[in-house]
């Protein structure tokens, strides 16, 4: 089974021009989403022009390009692929011409039943460029186009007739098109600045470009900008929607503010949560960086145990989650992290990490820890165990690559090296973000999907 993916996308309007520029500084704020490969598609003066490649963002723009494309509207988007998606004409934005013209796309999610529409659409004589679900979305935009009077209407028309999740944000010659699937599966949000409005992923692309968070887009939501004036293309559907919980979890950068939560205050509550679920005597606490070090705080916080920085990260290399292929992940581990002698040798540590899915990583971490003479190792994680792949966007593996699937807990205790192994609770997990407008999809901790398969 092919692995899915997670993104980040930007959107911006600005008739002060420099898009390009807005667009380039709200993707480093997100290049925690993807660091495969990145875009920025722009329009000046009605003419599209763009540029993405593999890479990361510093990588891939130079100040010359940026003033090149310009513009007064912009999208961008960075992206991570998985096995056999490593494929540089995946990187987005997509772009196509077509008869009423051109547009540009940059997409977070994932379509289920992408083989199936695509073999329904090759039979109808279309001719695909790139292996990404994302191109199935712009093809049936610019098909609905031919029979509707504006880039706005063919994405409703286009999007009514898809299951799956996206946050999509779509580029004409006159307008941008930000849309959200009717599960609310992705994050999505809109700012202002000045005459500028602005749509990213997470709120801390906004705060990265001076923007002022106006509020969320709901799910099955549907906007437009057209001359600095943003219209309602669609409502809202009822209910808060089932927002990806992971998100929460490991995703999203803790400054940012989803749905209403604070991703940092939802992972320092997991922590609390679990040191009163699964306590342990200790000498100190440590988290994994980045994302657990959140969910540590909270477990030091709750249990009276010292909290302390274990583990230093060399913040030159990505996160290992989501780097293509599981040789390069383990390789990568110890080149990401080195352990604090002084803080671990001779105690008793309790090491707070944001999930365990493959197990590999927990290993050799545990490994580093004893090295640098820690007494006693013992796991903590601020999920539950992973017990289903993930069908929305999320690069949650098939059963087989999932080690709780596969082991027990003793047995996966053992695997890891630790001590002590505990999961936080599925009771627990629903209540790290009670400040959240929204509901949630766990399908990867308990098999159950909002989306019917």
């Amino acid at each position: 089974m092919e692995l899915h993916e997670e993104c980040g996308v930007f959107g911006v309007y600005d008739p002060a021009g420099g898009c390009a520029r807005t667009a380039y500084y709200g993707l480093y704020a997100l290049q925690h989403r993807g660091q495969e490969a990145c875009g920025i598609a722009a329009v000046n003066d009605r003419e599209l022009s763009y540029h993405k490649d593999a890479g990361l963002v510093g990588e891939v723009f130079r100040e010359q390009l940026l003033d090149e494309l310009n513009g007064t509207m912009a999208v961008g988007h960075v992206r991570y692929s998985t096995t056999g998606g490593a494929r540089r004409e995946n990187a987005q934005p997509l772009t196509l011409k077509y008869v009423k013209g051109s547009l540009a796309l940059a997409h977070n999610g994932n379509l289920p039943h992408a083989g199936a529409l695509r073999t329904q659409l090759e039979y109808q004589g279309a001719i695909f460029q790139t292996t990404s679900d994302s191109e199935l979305i712009a093809y049936a935009i610019a098909q609905a186009r031919l029979r509707c009077p504006s880039v706005e209407e063919a994405v409703r028309r286009a999007l009514a007739g898809l299951r799956g999740a996206w946050s999509l944000i779509v580029l004409s010659p006159r307008k941008l098109v930000a849309a959200r699937d009717p599960w609310g599966f992705r994050p999505l949000c809109m700012g202002r600045r000045g005459a500028a409005v602005v749509f990213a992923s997470e709120s801390c692309a906004l705060d990265a470009v001076g923007a002022e968070f106006v509020r969320d887009l709901g799910p099955g939501e549907i906007l437009v900008v057209e001359d600095g004036a943003v219209r309602t293309v669609q409502r809202p559907v009822e209910g808060g929607g089932q927002l990806c919980i992971f998100e929460y979890i490991y995703f999203a950068r803790p400054d940012s503010v989803i749905c209403g939560q604070s991703v940092h205050e939802a992972r320092r509550r997991a922590g609390r949560l679990l040191a009163r679920e699964r306590p342990v005597e200790a000498d100190v606490v440590i988290g994994v960086p980045d994302s657990g070090l959140d969910a540590a705080m909270g477990y030091a916080q709750e249990s009276g145990i010292p909290y302390g920085v274990g583990l230093v990260k060399n913040r030159y290399i990505g996160r290992t989650f989501i780097t293509p292929g599981q040789g390069r992940r383990e390789e990568a581990v110890r080149i990401k992290l080195g352990a604090l002698k002084s803080c671990v040798e001779g105690r008793r540590v309790v090491m707070v990490d944001d999930s365990i899915v493959r197990g590999t990583t927990s290993r050799q971490i545990v490994a580093l820890l004893r090295e640098s003479g820690a007494r006693e190792v013992h796991l903590r994680s601020s999920a539950p165990p992973f017990v289903a792949p993930c069908w929305f966007g999320t690069d949650i593996p098939d059963r087989d690559q999932l080690i709780a699937c596969n082991y027990s807990l003793e047995e996966i205790r053992a695997q890891t090296g630790a001590d002590s192994l505990a999961f936080l609770s599925l009771d627990a997990l629903r209540r790290i973000a009670p400040d959240a407008a929204c509901g949630f999809c766990e399908g990867c901790f308990t098999g159950d999907y909002p989306l019917a398969l």
